[in-house]
């Protein structure tokens, strides 16, 4: 592990697992985090994220980015990213796979009905329910429920936006047992990994919603940072038809995104002395991130997605259709848990509030189309 820099995530130093392993263990010459990352690539919360909504509910189109593609990009950002800085890359590419896992169907539409359907039981949170899926309810291993991932890697899907001052009710769980010390920073992996999502859907949501015909190129040149290179792109490709160039410009936006957060990540590791992995947890502030100049223009960008892609006509009809599918569903499963499959009938809490989250749980694993189909069959027998 030379290649590491000394403020990287170590395997030999990791705080380990919550649940002791054998230590001859014949499954491959893996360290702790690459094992983490194989587990969440074999899960089949992994595999659900083919079939749930990045940007576009339940799309028609085969080109049209769903969680999995995204997570995928994500984590070949992060590792570039990693890379140039010296971190541990298997350890950033497991928190980039595994980021979205505890999403719902169809998006934040869902993220939103479901949340507001769990309110009188403790709400819901995407980023919370990642961690609980991969504590307790993906369980593949006979010994022990959950995946029994590595500390780090809790701690940095815990921390995925900062430290949390005051965690929910699945969060505070977690955290019960496995003390990730949510006031601090998380290590510098799990740091890009978050730059990196942000990276990824920024420009890749342009791609999409070009390619939807929900926004188009002039638009984008409200933007002066967007405007500049596209100018610069034209002059460089005068014989091509702009439709065309439309790849270039995200392939440069991603770049300059990610060179402005290697070059100011270095600067303010060298600026605070960073010398290892707890004096990051312990900086009080964020380090692997924009420049501030970058993260202008990267809110700037957030909004004109907002007001022109995210709240599109057209997307807030598909969004209302798909909110009144998650409250609906969780209504009637509430109403009657005989409905629910046998598997989660057998383990259902008789009290609430866990008798509601745990019915919160079945609908957060669900993909759009299941949870589609189930709506459409539930409401054909009423």
């Amino acid at each position: 592990m030379s290649h590491l820099a000394p403020y990287a995530s170590f395997p030999d130093r990791s705080r380990g697992r919550l649940h002791a392993e054998p230590s001859n263990d014949m499954r491959g010459p893996r360290d702790i985090f690459q094992r983490d990352r194989d587990r969440i690539i074999h899960s089949i919360a992994f595999r659900r994220l083919r079939h749930k909504t990045q940007v576009f509910i339940s799309p028609d189109g085969d080109h049209f980015r769903v969680r999995l593609t995204h997570s995928l990009e994500v984590a070949q950002i992060g590792r570039t990213i990693a890379r140039a800085l010296g971190l541990n890359e298997d350890l950033t590419e497991a928190l980039c796979l595994a980021h979205d896992i505890g999403h719902p169907p169809f998006g934040h539409a869902g993220e939103g009905a479901l949340e507001a359907a769990m309110k009188p039981f403790g709400g819901f949170d995407h980023n919370a329910q990642t961690l609980r899926t991969l504590t307790q309810l993906e369980s593949p291993y006979p010994s022990w429920p959950g995946l029994n991932l590595s500390w780090e890697l809790l701690e940095g899907l815990a921390k995925h936006n900062g430290p949390v001052a005051k965690p929910g009710w699945a969060l505070a769980e977690v955290d019960a047992d496995f003390g990730l010390n949510l006031v601090h920073w998380p290590s510098l992996e799990a740091q890009v990994a978050a730059i990196s999502d942000d990276i990824a859907y920024d420009n890749h949501d342009i791609d999409d919603g070009i390619r939807a015909g929900l926004l188009d190129i002039e638009q984008l040149l409200e933007l002066p940072f967007v405007a500049a290179r596209w100018q610069a792109i034209l002059a460089r490709y005068p014989d091509v038809r702009p439709r065309r160039l439309i790849g270039e410009l995200t392939r440069e936006q991603i770049g300059v995104m990610v060179n402005d957060v290697i070059e100011s990540t270095r600067a303010r590791i060298e600026a605070l002395g960073i010398k290892e992995a707890d004096d990051v947890r312990h900086a009080g502030v964020m380090i692997g991130g924009f420049s501030p100049e970058m993260a202008a223009r990267e809110r700037q960008l957030k909004t004109f997605m907002y007001q022109n892609l995210y709240h599109h006509p057209t997307q807030n009809a598909a969004a209302e259709a798909a909110s009144k599918i998650v409250r609906e569903l969780f209504a009637i499963y509430h109403n009657d848990v005989r409905l629910l499959p046998p598997e989660w009938r057998e383990n259902l809490p008789e009290q609430d509030p866990a008798r509601s989250r745990h019915i919160g749980d079945f609908l957060a694993g669900m993909t759009d189309r299941y949870a589609t189909d189930r709506h459409r069959e539930l409401c054909r027998n009423f």
